[in-house]
This record gives C-alpha cells, sequence and structure tokens, in this order.
C-alpha cells in the first residue's frame, strides 16, 4: 500500500487500543477494493480525548471507538444516529461538513454473533458482564428482543446505575448480586485481554446457561469461552461481532462500496493465526 498526500486517513482511537484488529481489518479491504485510504490504531488517554475530536472534526477524520471512550464520544459529537443517541454510546464516527456525526454498529455486530451461535431472535434470559459503552449495544439488543436482563460488575453502585438506565430505555432490567439462572451469558468486559485475566463471570454462576459470547477476541480464542464449552455451553469470542460492527462501520465510511465482509473475516482470523 503506498501512502500520498492524497490517501484518507482512518483511526480507532482507545485507551489501550495495541490489539485492536481493526487496522488489519479494514487495511484488507482497502486493498482488496482499491481504495486509497488507511487506517491506524492510536492510543489516546481521556484527557486528550477533547483535543483529539476537535482535531478529527477540523480535518475531516473518521474512525472507530474503543474502551474506554465510547459514551464519552457520543456526547462529544455534533450529531448522532437515533441508536447512538438511545444507546448513549458511539463506536463510530465521521465528519460531515463541519460536524462530528456519531454511530452504534457495535448493536449490529451483537446482534449478527447472537445468531451465529443460535440465540433465540424473542425472549429469553440474558446476564450481561459489565456496564460500559459495549455492554450498553447489548441492552439495546436486549430490549429489541424481549429479553429480560441481568447485569454483573464488580461495582455494585454501578450496576444499579446500569440496570436503572437499561430500564429506562425500555429494558426488563435486573441487577446480579450472586448466581442467576439465564440462557445466554455475554461478557461485555476488557477481561481476557490478558491472558492473566480472571474469568469474566464463574461459570458455576450461571446456572442453564446454553449459549455465550465473549465481546474480548484472543489468539487461540479466550479462556473463558474454553472453560465455557469445556461444560458444554455454545460460546464464541469478539471476533465475528468485530466483522460485523466493522463491516457496517465500513459502510458509513465510504456509502458508495460494498464491504468486504469475507475479506475482513480472513483478516482478522490470519491475525489470530486461527
Amino acid at each position: 500500500m503506498e501512502i500520498s498526500a492524497k490517501t484518507r486517513l482512518l483511526v480507532v482511537i482507545g485507551d489501550p487500543v495495541a490489539h485492536s484488529l481493526s487496522p488489519a481489518m479494514h487495511n484488507a479491504a482497502f486493498r482488496a477494493l482499491g481504495i486509497d485510504a488507511v487506517y491506524v490504531a492510536v492510543r489516546v488517554m481521556p484527557a486528550a480525548l477533547p483535543a483529539f475530536l476537535a482535531a478529527q472534526r477540523s480535518t475531516g477524520g473518521a474512525g472507530n471507538v474503543t474502551v474506554p471512550h465510547k459514551e464519552a464520544v457520543e456526547g462529544s459529537v455534533s450529531r448522532k444516529t437515533d441508536v447512538c443517541a438511545r444507546i448513549g454510546a458511539c463506536n463510530t464516527f465521521w465528519t460531515d461538513g463541519t460536524d462530528l456525526v456519531g454511530d452504534n454498529t457495535d448493536v449490529v455486530g451483537i446482534t449478527k454473533a447472537l445468531a451465529q451461535i443460535g440465540v433465540a431472535e424473542k425472549g429469553g434470559r440474558w446476564l450481561v458482564v459489565g456496564t460500559g459503552g459495549s455492554a450498553r449495544a447489548v441492552a439495546s439488543v436486549a430490549v429489541d428482543r424481549g429479553a429480560a436482563l441481568w447485569v454483573r460488575s464488580r461495582d455494585a453502585a454501578r450496576a444499579r446505575e446500569f440496570g436503572a438506565w437499561a430500564s429506562g430505555i425500555g429494558a426488563d432490567a435486573h441487577v446480579a448480586g450472586g448466581p442467576v439462572e439465564v440462557d445466554v451469558a455475554i461478557n461485555a468486559t476488557p477481561l481476557g485481554l490478558a491472558g492473566h485475566d480472571p474469568l469474566p463471570v464463574d461459570v458455576n454462576h450461571i446456572p442453564g446457561a446454553q449459549r455465550a459470547l465473549d465481546l474480548v477476541y484472543s489468539p487461540g480464542e479466550t479462556r473463558w469461552v474454553h472453560t465455557l464449552r469445556e461444560r458444554g455451553i455454545v460460546a464464541m469470542d469478539g471476533r465475528e461481532m468485530l466483522v460485523q460492527q466493522g463491516a457496517a462501520a465500513f459502510a458509513r465510511f465510504f456509502p458508495d462500496h460494498a464491504p468486504p465482509v469475507e475479506v475482513m473475516r480472513a483478516a482478522v482470523n490470519r491475525a489470530l493465526r486461527v
């Protein structure tokens, strides 16, 4: 890929961000379609976020957002899609004139990943672990599916606050203070990015769970996914969610091009050596 003064620059921002496979995925898509663009990961610490977004707005920037900035970016964009506003978290942004526009394609990614593991389209009992931007997207999907939602967090106050917020958007939300019988468990925390991380939730605390989605991805899949499968639970890590939300974001960045989903999936799998 030759970079020139005409090359369009896109970014994924987060803190940390070195683990992100979005650059590998999007750059593979650019090569496949002959698009003169490059996609890079940029670590942006919270204190620097306002200045960074101002620079993106003034230079016509676009890109994606990962932990811990999704909620802060949603509050900083000039305009936002209905789903972005509903969730209060932004993972995709681009410029339109002088406006920085925000969207949330995590909802699409989570919906399609859950379909891959056979989660029922309506009803059910779900557990989401975490209270950040990704957990908000899970809650939105639960509302659309009519699923009852339990939330677990290491911070009891944050769990209660999240439960109240989720109820406010129409979720049948509850705080899980201990073991809870659910059909589906979803990890929406960063636990699993490092090999020494504890499991997001003990398998013994989700009796009855039949399916699980870990939004974290890692080479060889996460330890939580392996532990769940050993108990006979259908489980998948976050690579398909990454691909599907990335394809939806690509369509925002390049509306005249269909996202090459198979190319993007292959790039992610190569990077994870699968």
